[in-house]
């Protein structure tokens, strides 16, 4: 299937990336050239993306400046920082009524031999799933310290790390959504675990292993390394 609309999460306030973001958001630090919001944004235009949300809180009007000449983008403010659901359920009504891909601006991937995004679409069963996750393996993360999120079933169904030392699989911060997910979700501000542990409980939130590069650059120190590995393809 296609997905015409998308989300990428652009409104974190970057702590760990300090003193780099006290100036300037996160999404708008450039590695190896680009910054990584627009390395996000070509993603989505690849896969045939129409409509992109990009939220905004820290230092908005940077990237306010900087998507000026997008006519294809509209910006969803958050006065108050609503987390990752929170966000994403303040810009539903931009987001219309299908299944939408919602992307981290702060990680930065590469496509295997077909393109992430577009395995995805292939991936979704409308009838099946509310969530469908890109997940990565921890071995192959660049940057990643973490003890893993998932396991995944047979049939692609998810299972938490729960009590176990550790998980193979990280959420990789790019996923495909359905607007009924959202239903009868909290207000303000909250995160997306929420509904992935109401989803998962149900049968309907999905998982598909990425065959690509992944890239968690998050300091100020882990920038030469990334950049160096991202120079190198």
């Amino acid at each position: 299937m296609m997905i015409h609309r998308a989300m990428v999460l652009a409104a974190g306030l970057g702590l760990r990336m300090r003193p780099i973001t006290l100036s300037t958001p996160k999404p708008l630090v450039t590695v190896a050239g680009r910054t990584m919001l627009d390395r996000a944004l070509d993603h989505l235009a690849i896969a045939g993306v129409q409509e992109m949300v990009v939220n905004t809180h820290w230092l908005a009007d940077s990237i306010k400046e900087h998507l000026a000449d997008r006519s294809d983008i509209s910006l969803s403010h958050e006065e108050e920082l609503l987390e990752t659901g929170g966000g994403v359920a303040h810009a539903l009504p931009l987001l219309g009524h299908e299944p939408f891909y919602v992307v981290n601006s702060d990680i930065i991937w590469t496509d295997g031999p077909t393109p992430a995004l577009r395995r995805l679409a292939t991936a979704w069963r409308d009838a099946d799933m509310d969530a469908l996750l890109l997940l990565q393996p921890t071995r192959t993360a660049v940057g990643y310290e973490g003890k893993g999120d998932f396991f995944i079933n047979g049939n692609d169904t998810l299972r938490r790390r729960g009590e176990a030392e550790a998980a193979p699989l990280l959420f990789s911060g790019v996923q495909i959504l359905h607007p009924r997910l959202f239903e009868a979700s909290p207000s303000g501000k909250f995160s997306l675990n929420v509904l992935y542990d109401r989803a998962l409980a149900e049968g309907r939130l999905f998982g598909l292993v990425h065959d690509g590069g992944w890239f968690h650059v998050g300091t100020p120190e882990a920038l030469p390394e990334v950049e160096g590995l991202l120079l190198e393809k």
